[in-house]
């Protein structure tokens, strides 16, 4: 029988969403692995099938509400907020920063969970956490399909992640030599 973890690395595998090369990533370091979402979301069956392993993980948490931050988070949280029957409203880069606009409220002491695709550094995941407060909501949790920090994305609330998978990074005037030769090339976030 196959383990969840071992499922979910098939599943992006299979969906060509984990890829190998050189990526430089939206925090400007560089990594030999990357995690393109995007593909794995264009197979819904298989969304469904990764949220259906992420939920056991997330039926302590006590949320009204599902928030994902565009572009990455989209698909994976309008499942989550199916799955669990609740509502789903999305954040949205204006002028490179997320903002609540196409009229989505949020109510005094709201309990949202914020649901990205993948989270390196939680720069998204933390903007749209500061959005939720900013609004007078609660931040009940934030999940995440993937979680490549290692421990260094922080967040006030608890980090529920499908699977932890560290990749190292490099600043890209200190590659190991194995990449220097290899073109970066920016798959998008």
């Amino acid at each position: 029988m196959q383990s969840s973890q071992e499922e979910v690395l098939d599943i992006f595998k299979r969906t060509k969403a984990l890829l190998q090369g050189h990526f430089i990533l939206r925090s400007g370091l560089r990594s030999e692995y990357f995690f393109q979402c995007a593909q794995v979301c264009q197979h819904m069956s298989e969304v469904t099938r990764l949220i259906e392993l992420l939920s056991p993980k997330l039926k302590d948490l006590e949320f009204e509400t599902v928030l994902a931050p565009a572009m990455g988070g989209l698909v994976v949280g309008q499942e989550v907020a199916r799955q669990f029957d609740k509502r789903y409203i999305f954040v949205e880069k204006v002028d490179d920063k997320l903002e609540l606009r196409r009229g989505f409220k949020i109510a005094d002491g709201e309990k949202i969970l914020v649901v990205e695709d993948v989270v390196t550094r939680g720069g998204r995941a933390n903007e749209a956490v500061e959005i939720v407060k900013r609004n007078g909501g609660e931040v009940a949790g934030i999940a995440v399909l993937v979680d490549r920090s290692q421990g260094k994305a922080t967040f006030d609330a608890p980090l529920i992640s499908l699977l932890e998978m560290g990749f190292p990074t490099y600043d890209p005037d200190n590659l190991p030599d194995h990449l220097k030769d290899v073109p970066a090339v920016k798959p998008g976030s």
